[in-house]
């Protein structure tokens, strides 16, 4: 039988993250029929190379999906709120990277190692949503031992690399970084603060009950995904002085009794997950070995000592491919695979 094949675009093809996914469908042998890359007025023109072949970049409109069957979105949530029902309109399945539709009721939030059959739910909208970069790395860990065991309680703090902001934060820390070590002046102005040699217990917005935005997106997203309102999760997030890959410190309050080796046998079976936990001899995951990587890292697997039925564990992934692109692809291919 001939594979079935697909039209397919890619918005905000010409960003870190629409780069990443247009990388991401080729690698993955997407089966595509067609491919469009959008991108903004400014952009228009410019090539992509996929697949060999160079193919220009088309401006951003309301009639680009027009027989499109899946659009890949990574153009920021207020391109997202206007395009994305657009797309749908038009029949178009839209996986969308930004926040604008992660907590609407009617769009699921996929992460394809978690909660696969939630996919199913785009009829309503035509819309999917690609969770918060942080959120898909810890879920991707804690589904198994969620499964097995039932987590009450997720402690998280958040090691977070600059590309989650974007290129200018990538430059930005750079530039810092040369130009400290250099003795020389120097410019702030993505962060509130200078990003080389530091940390920001600060991403995105303050809300009133003293959290961020981002911090409450891992509160709403990881129960959301787990389909669990009464799983309690407190979250601190804080952008470092790294370039790629978010590691997170985790831990967890388990119903169940759970002891550290059960916990890392089901994550050495775990799909989408790469044991790293051999601390006497330094092997751990650092977002070194995640940066290029599909996988998600986890060590440092232990007993929390201070809860009845807790463990701690740390946790790395890169933010723009698993965290962003491969995510929204692995998405693309259930719908491909079992949907369209």
């Amino acid at each position: 039988m001939t594979q079935k094949s697909f039209n397919i675009a890619v918005a905000g093809a010409t960003g870190a993250v629409g780069n990443q996914m247009i990388d991401c469908l080729e690698e993955r042998s997407f089966p595509i029929k067609t491919v469009k890359f959008l991108a903004s007025k400014r952009s228009a023109g410019k090539q992509i190379r996929f697949k060999g072949d160079m193919t220009p970049v088309e401006e951003l409109t309301a009639d680009s999906f027009k027989g499109v069957d899946i659009a890949i979105f990574s153009a920021g949530g207020g391109t997202s709120e206007k395009f994305a029902p657009c797309a749908a309109d038009d029949g178009c399945v839209v996986v969308d990277n930004s926040s604008q539709w992660r907590m609407h009721p009617d769009v699921p939030l996929v992460v394809p190692e978690v909660n696969p059959h939630a996919v199913s739910g785009y009829k309503t909208k035509g819309i999917i949503a690609n969770p918060n970069c942080s959120t898909i790395q810890m879920v991707v860990a804690l589904k198994p031992i969620h499964d097995q065991y039932r987590i009450k309680r997720i402690v998280v703090s958040t090691y977070q690399a600059v590309s989650g902001t974007g290129k200018k934060a990538v430059d930005e820390l750079f530039d810092q970084t040369r130009a400290m070590i250099n003795f020389l002046d120097y410019e702030t102005t993505v962060y509130p603060h200078r990003i080389a040699f530091n940390c920001l217990p600060h991403i995105d917005q303050f809300l009133e009950n003293g959290y961020t935005k981002e911090e409450m997106k891992m509160v709403n997203e990881t129960r959301k995904i787990f389909e669990d309102d009464s799983i309690r999760v407190s979250a601190t997030t804080v952008r470092v002085p790294v370039f790629y890959g978010h590691s997170e410190s985790v831990n967890i309050e388990t119903e169940k009794p759970v002891n550290p080796e059960d916990a890392r046998s089901l994550l050495e079976n775990a799909p989408g997950v790469k044991v790293m936990d051999d601390p006497k001899n330094n092997v751990y995951p650092m977002a070194i070995d995640a940066a290029g990587q599909d996988l998600t890292l986890v060590g440092r697997i232990r007993k929390d000592e201070s809860v009845d039925n807790g463990l701690a564990m740390w946790i790395a992934a890169d933010n723009i491919r698993k965290g962003a692109a491969v995510n929204a692809v692995q998405i693309a291919e259930i719908l491909a695979k079992e949907h369209l």
